[in-house]
């Protein structure tokens, strides 16, 4: 994506942001327009299908798949073992415990990036931690990982044993591509976030 799409696709969020959240809420924004723009542009927030892939295949205890979408899109398809938290919903209370907590890694994700980078943006501006966004979302998983494509033979071998891993994940998950081998371990692909510890709220002194 060029830098100036780029941009306008961050004014739009905020804008979006703006309009959404209603006047009314009692959540405080914890983080500035400006913080926020830097983790934005940071791009930490991001989590490759891969990555993805990797933990829904180890059936990783760490991380929480949260589908943003809408119920009939979750209904008729979902990554196994994501809750549906519709975006109109991300602030509502009861999903708080579950948002803001420091015990599991939170994946949102959408058909494309849009409504879950949004979800991050709101959560994150409310000071929320342990919240990621599956990068390119569902659409891009899907053809990344449910229908990957065969490599050149001159591919590097990296790339050889990224596609048998998509392969066996595919296969795991019902995808299109057709294998008998396991899934096997994904490359490393440098550190990977971990979970942030909520802070322990003070105990009240005194008597009962």
């Amino acid at each position: 994506m060029k830098p100036l799409h780029y941009l306008t696709l961050i004014l739009i969020i905020f804008g979006l942001i703006i309009a959404f959240v209603p006047k009314n809420t009692t959540k405080q924004y914890k983080l500035t327009a400006g913080q926020l723009l830097n983790e934005v542009k940071a791009g930490t927030q991001f989590m490759s299908p891969d990555e993805v892939a990797d933990k829904i295949i180890k059936k990783d205890p760490s991380i929480q798949l949260i589908d943003v979408r809408n119920p009939n899109e979750f209904n008729k398809f979902s990554l196994p073992g994501a809750i549906n938290i519709p975006l109109q919903d991300i602030i509502a209370e009861k999903w708080t415990e579950i948002l803001d907590q420091g015990s599991k890694m939170n994946i949102f994700y959408s058909n494309g990036s849009l409504e879950a980078i949004e979800a991050w943006m709101i959560t994150r501006q409310l000071g929320y931690q342990n919240n990621y966004v599956l990068k390119g979302g569902l659409n891009y998983f899907g053809d990344l990982i449910l229908n990957p494509q065969v490599p050149p033979t001159t591919s590097p071998d990296e790339e050889i044993a990224k596609y048998d891993f998509r392969k066996g994940v595919s296969q795991t998950l019902g995808g299109g591509a057709q294998t008998t081998a396991p899934a096997a371990n994904i490359p490393a692909q440098g550190n990977k976030p971990g979970v942030v510890p909520k802070p322990m709220k003070k105990k009240a002194s005194g008597g009962c």
